[in-house]
């Protein structure tokens, strides 16, 4: 690779991040915090963003094609990378920084897993289960925010599944 390689984007790196600050945008809606009784911290927040985000990927990669699979790369990418950078915003170290992101990375990878297996066998209860043991871990879960935020999230699956990888690889998702 010659000088100018060092310069070059990668496939789909803007509109990766065009539909990760579409994900993060969601993930602050207030009624999260204000209703479901999200916790308003940065775990709380990182949360919220795994969510959106991992449902986004899912969307991508049920096409089984190779463009959106390379889009749902960029949007991972563009996921890590603003992790990188806020959490040296945060003031970690530079040493603590990969190990923290690849400790957020194996934590999101599981979350992932756990809430598309949820979605595929169409099992809101294991969803619930699932949200509430990654969100209220340090503080009681309000009554029924579990099941509210599953619902949610099938709900938005559904919204996802409902919209066209070319307007994706425009930059273009909605999450209202």
């Amino acid at each position: 690779m010659g000088l100018l390689g060092l310069f070059r984007r990668r496939p789909h790196e803007r509109t990766g991040f065009a539909l990760y600050g579409a994900a993060v945008a969601a993930a602050r809606a207030p009624h999260f915090y204000a209703e479901l009784g999200v916790p308003d911290t940065a775990a709380g927040r990182f949360e919220l963003v795994s969510l959106h985000v991992g449902l986004l990927i899912r969307r991508l990669r049920s096409e089984g094609d190779a463009t959106a699979d390379a889009l749902g790369q960029a949007v991972f990418d563009a996921m890590f990378g603003d992790m990188d950078v806020n959490l040296r915003e945060m003031g970690i170290g530079d040493l603590s920084v990969g190990k923290r992101v690849k400790m957020l990375w194996e934590g999101f990878h599981g979350r992932v897993q756990s809430y598309a297996a949820a979605l595929d066998a169409g099992d809101a209860a294991a969803l619930a289960t699932a949200l509430e043991r990654n969100i209220w871990v340090k503080e009681p879960e309000p009554p029924g925010s579990g099941a509210s935020l599953a619902e949610y999230a099938r709900a938005m699956a559904t919204r996802l599944a409902g919209q066209e990888v070319a307007a994706m690889l425009r930059g273009e998702v909605s999450f209202a």
